[in-house]
């Protein structure tokens, strides 16, 4: 088979020394010189009865002129290209420009040509020259040559690569197509050896001609099996070209590694046809930088004059592998017939430049089935993506074989989603396939996943994962048909034999006995379907829990036959019901300690602090309390209040909360309320009774801090002397106003070991109320401290009928978020 010149290099023209190229039209057909555009044809005049006579002929002169312009413009141009031409000649042969014209109508003449066809020939080889210069200019760069200068520039690279396109040619194998292409193409671009490979029928890679490397090296690669990742096989798999800076570096290995193991390597598949016959490598002594765009063109053109003379040349060496040859569809065609699962035999089609575009269904095996319902012979000679256009689409399957049909690697897969068009219905199924490459030929077998078999895989699976084994007993013969599961549930081997119902019970823990009697008959004297659950004591000494269902199969003469059912193996859910019964049980009793225990707390701190108090013995003054107790029944808190008449006829008031919940808050509540009261018999003013209970907190409880405000109320001169202890000051209700009071000094109790409080008296009028509250009236998550106190005074300087009612009103009106008790002791001055 001949092979075409590289477009780069060109083809000499005989007789004239002038360079041939593409005819281009003559000088009288200007407008279509290349690179000019056609010039359309004048379209019709519209017809009269469409239009008047005036407006079609003045539509036919514009489109006329129109069409003398563009011809004006295809003659200019091709003027242009003949001067330019002419110039070409003037530098060639030093001549002027009516000599440059006499001679390119010389050489019209002698090539046949009108002037036009040859000025673009002329221009065409003079940029070619250019290129060429370019690529001597890189080659004498890698080979370390000096500039080229005047006549010095020796043969161009096109003509080295003519000279060994010419030799391959001739050459009697591919040995000496390796030979040539170094000697001829690739030694001037500085390249020290090649190889050519061919891919064999298994994806393995043989080496069919190589030149630059020893023969040791040579025999040490004659083959390369299949898998092995070599610098070829990246290029086959690729199917691109692939380039290495440094081998070396790379990390793959392949030929010549050794002697030049920091060389560069490029590596190009060679085919044709949309088939890789062989790859072509070629090996530089030192690392490669990049390529012009024109010597990448050579190699590719090299490339492909490998992949002809793979095609057409014997083997230089008998021990070779043999290339496939012929396209092997008839040899195909009879195996194919010969499979069980369909299969389709399929060579390429190639279009007008030799590239492929799609495959030709050249057999369908006997058990061939169409998904649309298409008789085989429908799609015999049919093309597959005419055939079956869906191949080409999500499903890759058109990329996979003409895959494999270009590097020869079968691809298999399972459940892959093949789609079909019935009626331009997407119809998809699940299919194992499998696509090899025999020849020029590829066989494409799928088989289809039966929905019975799925549905198979689908119960073994579920009865795997519930751990259920099926079982079916006939009783007449005794044979006993299980599932494998079984096996593995009763711990017993395969070899050995299944167990029968009857003989349940002797695998049953004792206890069970009952159980498994009452099942059995249910199920063989009672007919009917029964299921029981009984503890099997397996030979290993594992104990298992069960559950095994089953229904009599009546016979054609309606007898018992056969019963069948499933065992499941239930320990797991027996194991955590009894967890869980465990579990709810120790829940339970830690629920019922704590709500007893929540409710003697509760009990106990009702006991010490009423919501409410009975009315006050003093005169000349209303005493009334509230206790609220946080909405949280679990927690119990340790708000405290007191309002107690003293021995000196003055009057005891004070409000407290101790940090905390529980019992040790409420323990520490107490505490500090019934030494308030002891402290205060003595007649000390409020200030140094919060000093002492700051030391009783401090040193005489566990830990215990709080806040308190404490005032002595003198009924006779109606005097309030009050102190504070890190607690909200009290707020004063005198008419329409409601304020509060000064912020005095004083830190929480129990904080430090000795401090002092500040107090002050406040002279109270007739009328006049003190309410005294804990931080539950006025806490809140999400309001400031100071909003809250501002809403307390809204509502305190409401009027009100009686103390009662104006406590109720500041309760009602606040709701605590926080999990925290409220105490409100209000006095009001009568």
């Amino acid at each position: 088979m001949t092979t075409p010149p590289p477009a780069e290099s060109g083809v000499a023209h005989p007789g004239d020394g002038v360079p041939a190229v593409p005819a281009v039209p003559d000088a009288a057909d200007a407008s279509a010189v290349p690179g000019t555009p056609a010039v359309p044809k004048t379209p019709a005049v519209p017809d009269a009865a469409d239009v008047s006579a005036a407006e079609g002929r003045l539509a036919a002169t514009v489109e006329r002129l129109r069409g003398e312009v563009r011809a004006a413009h295809a003659a200019a141009e091709g003027r242009a290209l003949i001067e330019l031409a002419k110039g070409v000649i003037v530098e060639r042969l030093g001549c002027g420009p009516t000599q440059a014209a006499r001679q390119l109508a010389e050489l019209a003449d002698r090539a046949g040509l009108s002037r036009l066809e040859l000025a673009a020939d002329i221009i065409n080889q003079a940029a070619r020259d250019r290129m060429a210069e370019a690529t001597d200019e890189f080659v004498r760069t890698a080979v370390g040559e000096p500039p080229a200068t005047g006549a010095s520039t020796g043969a161009s690279v096109a003509v080295r690569l003519r000279t060994a396109e010419s030799a391959a040619l001739s050459a009697g194998d591919t040995q000496a197509v390796a030979e040539s292409l170094l000697r001829h193409a690739l030694e001037p671009l500085g390249a020290v050896a090649v190889a050519i490979w061919t891919t064999g029928p298994d994806t393995s890679l043989s080496l069919r001609g190589h030149a630059g490397f020893g023969l040791d090296e040579a025999a040490r690669w004659h083959h390369v099996p299949p898998g092995v990742t070599t610098a070829a096989r990246q290029a086959l798999v690729g199917r691109r070209t692939v380039r290495y800076a440094s081998l070396s570096a790379a990390g793959i290995p392949s030929i010549g590694r050794g002697p030049h193991p920091d060389g560069g390597r490029v590596v190009v598949p060679a085919g044709t046809g949309g088939r890789i016959h062989g790859v072509l490598e070629i090996c530089w002594p030192g690392p490669l930088g990049p390529l012009p765009q024109a010597v990448e063109r050579q190699i590719e053109a090299l490339a492909e004059l490998c992949a002809h003379t793979l095609e057409t040349l014997p083997e230089a060496s008998p021990d070779s592998l043999p290339v496939p040859g012929g396209d092997g569809a008839t040899t195909l065609a009879e195996l194919s017939d010969g499979l069980y699962d369909p299969a389709l035999v399929l060579t390429p089609h190639l279009d007008e430049t030799g590239a492929l575009v799609d495959f030709r269904i050249r057999h369908a095996n006997a058990h061939f089935q169409d998904p649309a319902g298409r008789p085989r012979g429908s799609v015999d000679g049919a093309l597959l993506l005419e055939a079956y256009p869906a191949t080409a689409g999500g499903s890759e399957l058109f990329e996979r074989i003409e895959r494999v049909y270009a590097t020869g690697e079968p691809f298999r897969a399972r459940r892959v989603r093949l789609t079909a068009l019935v009626d331009q219905v997407p119809l998809a199924s699940l299919a194992d396939i499998s696509i090899s490459r025999h020849g020029a030929s590829v066989l494409f077998i799928w088989r289809v996943e039966d929905e019975s078999a799925r549905l198979a895989s689908l119960l073994q699976h579920a009865q795997r994962l519930g751990r259920v084994g099926a079982f079916e007993e006939d009783l007449l013969t005794g044979d006993i048909t299980w599932h494998g599961q079984l096996y593995e549930l009763f711990g017993r081997s395969t070899t050995e034999p299944p167990v029968a119902l009857r003989d349940l019970a002797g695998l049953a823990h004792p206890d069970d006995a009952d159980t498994i009697r009452r099942f059995l008959q249910k199920v063989l004297e009672q007919r009917r379907v029964g299921s029981t659950a009984f503890r099997m004591l397996r030979h290993d000494g594992v104990t298992r829990h069960i559950r095994v269902t089953a229904e009599p199969a009546p016979g054609s003469d309606g007898g018992l036959q056969a019963v069948r059912g499933a065992y499941q193996d239930i320990s797991a859910q027996h194991w955590t019901e009894v967890a869980l019964t465990a579990t709810r049980d120790r829940l339970a009793a830690t629920e019922e300690a704590a709500e007893e225990r929540n409710r003697l707390t509760l009990q106990l701190q009702h006991a010490i602090m009423p919501p409410a108090m009975p009315p006050l013995d003093a005169p000349g003054l209303d005493v009334a309390v509230r206790y609220r107790p946080a909405e949280s029944d679990s927690l119990v808190g340790g708000d405290w209040y007191d309002a107690v008449v003293l021995p000196s006829k003055k009057v005891l008031l004070c409000v407290g909360d101790v940090a905390g919940h529980g019992v040790e808050a409420a323990t520490g509540m107490v505490v500090l309320r019934n030494a308030l009261r002891g402290l205060a018999v003595t007649g000390a003013g409020p200030g140094q009774l919060l000093s002492w209970l700051n030391g009783v907190a401090h040193h005489l409880t566990a830990h215990v801090t709080a806040t308190a405000v404490c005032g002595v109320y003198d009924p006779e001169s109606r005097a309030l002397r009050w102190a504070r202890a890190g607690h909200l000051p009290p707020v004063l209700v005198r008419g329409e106003e409601a304020l509060d009071l000064p912020l005095l000094r004083g830190v929480l109790l129990g904080a430090l070991a000795e401090t002092e409080y500040e107090e002050t008296e406040l002279r109270l009028e007739p009328g006049d109320t003190v309410l005294m509250y804990t931080d539950g009236l006025v806490e809140r998550r999400d309001t400031a401290v100071h909003d809250s106190v501002a809403q307390l005074l809204t509502v305190a300087r409401q009027p009100s009928n009686s103390l009662e009612h104006r406590l109720d009103q500041l309760l009602a009106r606040s709701k605590s978020d926080t999990d925290d008790d409220t105490c409100v002791v209000g006095v009001q001055v009568l």
